[in-house]
């Protein structure tokens, strides 16, 4: 199982409804193939650098998840058939990153801790 970071951009059109719907669709799909959803974090309605589809806002969502790798294929078919879906991205996270949000998650300040390290 390998650790990977989702980002979607959803059209800014959606529901909250159809919005949670597409979350759990997704985390669906991930639980589906024996992997994990780690954390989900939907950032909501921003605005975009440029104008994707003639949109120029989106709803984001980042979501954490362990999948095998086998699974990024899947994924991405089934984001590209989505036409709620604007853009998407995943990342490959490792050891560093992986620990870096698991801090982040939990409140603790990394300038801190390494300070009192020393």
């Amino acid at each position: 199982m390998n650790n990977y970071e989702l980002m979607v951009i959803f059209t800014p059109v959606l529901s909250d409804e159809e919005f949670k719907a597409a979350q759990k669709k997704y985390t669906d799909l991930i639980a589906g193939v024996g992997g994990e959803t780690v954390h989900s974090n939907p950032w909501g309605l921003k605005s975009l650098a440029y104008p994707v589809q003639k949109k120029t806002t989106g709803i984001y969502w980042v979501v954490e998840f362990t999948a095998p790798s086998s699974f990024n294929e899947t994924l991405k078919i089934q984001l590209l058939r989505d036409e709620q879906v604007l853009r998407h991205m995943v990342t490959k996270l490792d050891k560093y990153a992986v620990g870096y949000n698991a801090r982040k998650r939990s409140g603790v300040n990394y300038k801190n801790e390494k300070a009192e390290a020393e």
